[in-house]
């Protein structure tokens, strides 16, 4: 019996190389190219060091503002739900007038907002700074990824997505040791963290005036100096290509933000309360979950890095199938034990199943997106993703007060939330969801999205690719099981004119 198109299409096939090895494409890089790839990680790390501070810092804002675990994970939900429009300010500006500055001005503001967090001195105070932080948080992913990966070789973009992702597992290693060691010295207590982060948003903003702007605009704004375009044409041409891409892609849009959504409960499932369950379901004290956080997230950057590579090989939705079936081989690990070595090697564990299939998603994310909305089509996604599952915090705290267990505390059985179980339920759901979702979506691998036009040009809409000799094609990127769905509407369209 023959077995549907999209399992068969996940099988792993010999993928367009041009036959360059990774060694040599490496090799090949010029400084510029490591330096645009390395202001997009270093972005990424301070999204990560900003949003995490709420997280690590739940029981010392708990003291401070006299609230429940629950009223506190108010603030991180009012993040998550406003970045989906920081998203599309942010991209739509990036991909409008490059990357260079608009991701410098967004650091900017986290940075500022990041300080004026740590100087609040009420509970509404803290919400209302952590909704506009939310804003400025949302632009960061989208224009940090377009950065990053369309100035590199398609031979590396598989690797340069999985170390770029983790640069949100190293910015939550950076806060959690601050955490653990400034904080506890210094008089303003938690808010110290928050000044840190701050601090290493403005230092990215500094590093990032200095990188050149990526090659695609630099090429693009040359062709339309030379033609005389007009800004004000150029901006007409650009909100008439929103209008076409969404036309042929609203298909597409829908399958990215349930990916996403999927994606985002199983990254904030598993990190956003987990110091907090480990102090109030496992006993473990405040130091030691801080650092079994630290352990987790270096389970994390090892899977993001191992699952990027691996990703150029074998394509990307085997990868993360692969590495979401590690998640669910490591659950027990992760909520079972009591101990803190036990509880540490199940951090680690589901770490590098969740971070090593997020390693996948920005260059998964980029290859099936119109090539020239790099930055607002992954980046809306991914924060509309977010945005729906902005509760997950909340959603565990909730049924963890609900379902109560007992551990052992000086020698007493205390009655606490059983976070554990909520966690782990939760997890399984979401690991499943993915892996169905995965299975029935496209797949782009290798995509040449640097020869896109951009998004004020004509014909960007309609993913018009520049070649060799600077004419138009059309784009001939390969998908597979949702991507045939797809082109039949696409086929449709053109027919009708459209």
């Amino acid at each position: 019996m023959a077995l549907p198109y999209f399992i068969t299409s996940l099988k792993p096939k010999r993928q367009y190389r041009e036959g360059r090895s990774q060694w040599e494409c490496l090799r090949e890089l010029t400084w510029v190219q490591w330096a645009q790839f390395f202001s997009g990680w270093l972005a990424w790390n301070c999204d990560a060091i900003d949003f995490f501070s709420v997280s690590l810092s739940v029981t010392n804002l708990e003291a401070q503002f006299h609230k429940s675990a629950h009223e506190l994970t108010t603030s991180i939900t009012l993040t998550l739900l406003f970045r989906s429009v920081g998203a599309i300010i942010f991209g739509i500006i990036s991909d409008r007038f490059g990357r260079k500055w608009p991701l410098v001005w967004n650091l900017a503001l986290c940075s500022i907002l990041q300080l004026g967090s740590g100087f609040v001195q009420t509970f509404p105070q803290f919400l209302g700074v952590r909704s506009l932080f939310g804003i400025a948080m949302g632009g960061i992913w989208g224009l940090a990824t377009s950065m990053a990966l369309e100035n590199l070789p398609a031979e590396l973009r598989g690797l340069g997505s999985g170390i770029l992702q983790q640069g949100y597992a190293v910015g939550y290693l950076i806060a959690a040791v601050i955490n653990l060691t400034l904080v506890p010295e210094t008089s303003s207590g938690w808010r110290s963290l928050f000044w840190c982060g701050s601090g290493i948003s403005m230092f990215a903003a500094f590093i990032q005036m200095f990188v050149p702007e990526s090659a695609l605009f630099l090429r693009a704004k040359e062709i339309e100096r030379a033609r005389g375009t007009t800004t004000a044409h150029k901006t007409r041409i650009f909100m008439q290509e929103i209008r076409t891409m969404l036309r042929r892609h609203w298909l597409l849009c829908i399958y990215a933000i349930l990916l996403m959504t999927g994606f985002n409960f199983l990254a904030h499932g598993s990190q956003d309360l987990y110091p907090t369950y480990l102090q109030a379901s496992k006993n473990i004290s405040a130091h030691d979950s801080t650092v079994a956080t630290i352990i987790g997230n270096c389970g994390a950057v090892a899977g993001g890095a191992v699952a990027g590579l691996i990703s150029q090989f074998i394509g990307r939705r085997l990868t993360i199938i692969i590495f979401v079936c590690v998640i669910g081989v490591f659950i027990p690990l992760w909520i079972l034990p009591s101990t803190f070595g036990a509880l540490s090697a199940g951090a680690f564990c589901i770490q590098f199943g969740v971070q090593g299939a997020w390693g996948v998603v920005p260059i998964q994310l980029s290859e099936i997106s119109p090539p020239a909305f790099r930055a607002t089509f992954p980046g809306v996604a991914y924060q509309v993703g977010n945005m729906v599952s902005s509760a997950s915090a909340q959603i565990e705290t909730t049924g963890g007060d609900n379902l109560k267990t007992f551990i052992n505390e000086n020698g007493k059985q205390v009655q606490v939330p059983d976070y554990a179980t909520v966690q782990g339920i939760l997890i399984g759901v979401v690991s499943a969801f993915v892996i169905f979702i995965t299975i029935i979506g496209p797949e782009n691998h290798s995509a040449h999205f640097e020869k896109a036009k951009a998004a004020f040009e004509e014909g960007a809409g309609k993913d018009e690719l520049i070649d060799d000799e600077s004419s138009v094609t059309k784009e001939k990127g390969s998908h597979d099981g949702l991507s045939s769905v797809l082109d039949e509407k696409r086929n449709a369209e053109n027919s009708h004119g459209v």
